[in-house]
């Protein structure tokens, strides 16, 4: 793996974890209502959107092994570009649902 992949990686896992971090105990309510902690959990869907796609213009075959990157790439673009139009519960669903998956499949390709 190129050293610049993996750096792309460690960037999407630890922007995964301070997410997870950053909702630990907090609940749908709580996270719309702290335009803080909203504007930060974004920035690092941004940051693993971005790192991604770097990845998938040097690595290919290494993105494909991360599941759903097509829509998480796409996500990023959606957090950037439609900053308006962000709707809060789509991005709390993806916290709940798919986030874990994403740091398995990151952490198992940096093994």
């Amino acid at each position: 793996m190129r050293d610049e992949s993996l750096a792309h990686l460690h960037d999407v896992l630890c922007a995964a974890r301070a997410v997870k971090q950053f909702v630990a105990d907090q609940t749908f309510d709580s996270y719309i209502s702290d335009e803080m902690l909203r504007s930060a959990v974004e920035r690092k869907f941004e940051i693993m959107g971005e790192a991604l796609g770097r990845i998938g213009r040097s690595d290919l075959p290494l993105l494909t092994r991360v599941r759903d990157h097509r829509d998480i790439i796409s996500f990023r673009n959606i957090l950037i570009h439609g900053y308006d139009v962000i709707d809060d519960r789509i991005v709390w669903g993806v916290i709940e649902e798919d986030l874990d998956r994403l740091i398995e499949d990151v952490a198992c390709l940096m093994k």
